[in-house]
């Protein structure tokens, strides 16, 4: 902390600059969240100064991003639709969750988990980040042309039946609870439901075909219907922003093109006075902390989001992290990953108690911040601060801000997140698993799996399954090339230069076989081979282990096996410079002593030999 204040005057220009670039994407993304453009504020603001303050990384500028909105969004959506479609009363639930995926991250950090965040696969996260940019792209085009399935009446009507059905089972599942036996609680719900008016059926009904915006494979579908009610002013509002965006960057990057284009776009709705939909009031005033998160707590509402706390957490580690590399490269300095963890869960903590989405390390941002000038923490506490004090003065002129000023931000976001380095590295990647009579490249494979799962299934689980298939393919490449280079197979073997003047006359009863290379669930059908290869003459087998590093559980049991079956047939073993963790293995299963005798170990071939000469008879 004794540098914080080195560096104020660039510190305060990097800080204000990436402020202004974080300013329009948080309220795009707080839009795109299903919150509102509020929680991507207050996201923003305490993200960013507390990430700064307890981080690892000095010119990291935090605040939601593209891939934590995509999970939230689907977080948000889901326990909104469990809670009747009712947001207020979904919100405490909604807030713990993101406030368990802040204390995860904190632990992540304390217990050093830091550093293993880089073993993520590539294509697992090539995929992951695709599929952000397809999910965005899909989720902004209905705000975009102005449609909004809750408010066509006709597609609102297909979902009665549904909005009955759900209505009925929230009432049977509260009186189930209040009822000792089921029968009552029945008789219970037929009488509540005669209470059930038209307007909770329509209100029900538009909750059910609102969520229709937040799935992609909804949005599909929807598409075709959605073209038919184009409203041709929020499309042009949107395809402006766009046009700005993209064009500005050519007269100028001083300047962020989004904020060019907010403010253009926003200026031109209000000068003309045009009739657009704008974004949700932002309350003025100091964020309040909600307090309902606490006070109306409960284990069961939260436990079956658990896993996807911990999914927003990791993510929210390996963007940070990702974006830590970016700033230590640019710098030339290096980032301590678990604080910066550390400073991440804090961040993202404080905002969900305060009603914030969470957020990670943003790359664009702590770019810019960097090439501003910014040098320490000084400068992601000054963005956040920037933020409040727009939040504080400007609040109700940015609650005039088009949703489809917005939906074109993100459009440009959906674009940018994707992976254009993985999607153009597809062609040239080595095909090296067989389908069928199609030949394709394993990374390829997964990247296309996760990308798939991710945008039309689910995301969390899209990860796990790209990050096992990643593992398997992983083990299988690794095994197929250890057991090509460890030799366990091979009978007839030249002899080292100790074995060179081995007596001819125990050559018959003594059988000498070298293992080189680590004995795992890769090579152990070679080894077991090993059984039937060796001579039938031959009553003492020598094994020379001096080159076997290593030895897994797979390898172990095939040893044991061989050596019970060639037990059976009045064959001793013995060992040669055996290394400390295939010993430590087989003294645990009891090889040694009961297979291998402590005195049929030796450190050397020398002192084998000697043994050798001693006690097998010699064929004259």
């Amino acid at each position: 902390m004794k540098n914080l204040f080195s560096n104020i005057k660039g510190d305060a220009f990097g800080g204000i600059t990436a402020g202004i670039v974080a300013l329009p994407l948080a309220l795009a993304f707080g839009v795109s969240s299903g919150l509102g453009p509020s929680a991507g504020l207050y996201g923003a603001i305490f993200i960013s100064f507390f990430a700064a303050l307890f981080g690892g990384t000095s010119t990291q500028i935090s605040g939601p991003t593209a891939p934590m909105t995509a999970v939230s969004m689907v977080v948000i959506a889901s326990i909104i639709a469990t809670n009747d479609g009712n947001v207020e009363k979904a919100l405490p639930v909604i807030l713990m969750v993101f406030l368990l995926a802040g204390l995860m991250q904190v632990g992540l950090g304390v217990l050093g988990l830091g550093k293993y965040i880089r073993y993520i696969p590539y294509p697992v996260v090539s995929g992951f980040m695709t599929a952000i940019g397809v999910i965005i792209l899909l989720t902004q085009i209905l705000p975009a042309i102005g449609y909004y399935p809750n408010e066509d009446t006709e597609f609102v009507k297909t979902f009665e039946i549904e909005a009955k059905t759900n209505l009925l089972s929230n009432v049977l599942e509260e009186n189930v609870g209040e009822k000792t036996l089921v029968l009552d609680a029945l008789n219970e719900t037929i009488e509540e439901a005669k209470g059930i008016t038209q307007l909770d059926i329509d209100n029900e009904s538009r909750s059910i075909a609102k969520s229709k915006a937040k799935k992609p494979q909804s949005v599909i579908k929807l598409l075709p219907r959605a073209l038919s009610y184009i409203n041709w002013l929020e499309l042009a509002l949107a395809l402006g922003t766009i046009v700005i965006i993209y064009g500005f960057k050519r007269i100028t990057k001083a300047v962020p093109s989004t904020l060019v284009a907010l403010i253009v776009m926003t200026a031109i709705a209000l000068g003309f006075g045009l009739d657009y939909r704008p974004i949700e009031k932002i309350p003025s005033g100091f964020p309040v902390p909600n307090l309902e998160i606490f006070t109306n707590f409960n284990v069961g509402s939260v436990m079956p989001y658990f896993f996807t706390a911990l999914t927003l957490a990791l993510l929210g580690a390996i963007d940070s992290l990702l974006t830590s590399v970016v700033a230590d490269n640019m710098t030339k300095t290096k980032h301590k990953p678990n604080r910066e963890l550390i400073g991440q869960g804090v961040g993202n903590t404080i905002a969900s108690i305060f009603g914030g989405i969470p957020g990670a390390g943003a790359t664009i941002r702590t770019v810019v911040n960097i090439q501003s000038g910014g040098k320490t923490k000084l400068s992601g506490m000054i963005a956040g601060v920037l933020l409040l004090i727009i939040l504080l003065g400007l609040s109700g002129i940015a609650s005039k801000i088009p949703v489809a000023v917005l939906a074109g931000i993100l459009l440009t976001v959906g674009i940018g997140v994707m992976d254009y380095k993985g999607l153009k590295a597809i062609p040239s990647m080595p095909k090296d698993i067989k389908l069928g009579p199609i030949k394709l490249s394993s990374e390829v494979l997964i990247m296309f799996i996760v990308l798939l799962l991710s945008t039309f299934w689910d995301l969390i689980f899209a990860v796990g399954i790209g990050l096992v298939i990643s593992s398997l393919m992983f083990m299988k490449k690794i095994g197929f090339i250890t057991a090509q280079s460890s030799d366990v197979k091979t009978l007839k073997e030249e002899a080292w230069e100790d074995e060179i003047d081995f007596p001819e006359t125990l050559k018959e009863e003594v059988f000498i076989k070298h293992i080189k290379g680590p004995l795992f669930f890769g090579s152990t059908s070679d080894f077991q081979a090993l059984a039937e290869q060796i001579p039938s003459t031959a009553k003492t087998v020598i094994l020379r282990l001096g080159k076997m590093q290593y030895m897994d559980q797979s390898g172990l049991y095939a040893l044991e096996d061989i050596l019970l079956d060639l037990r059976k047939n009045g064959v001793q073993f013995l060992i040669v410079d055996l290394l400390p963790q295939p010993r430590y293995l087989m003294e645990r299963i009891d090889i040694i002593p009961d297979l291998i005798p402590n005195d049929h170990i030796f450190e050397n071939f020398n002192t084998c030999l000697n043994w050798v000469k001693e006690n097998v008879k010699q064929v004259n």
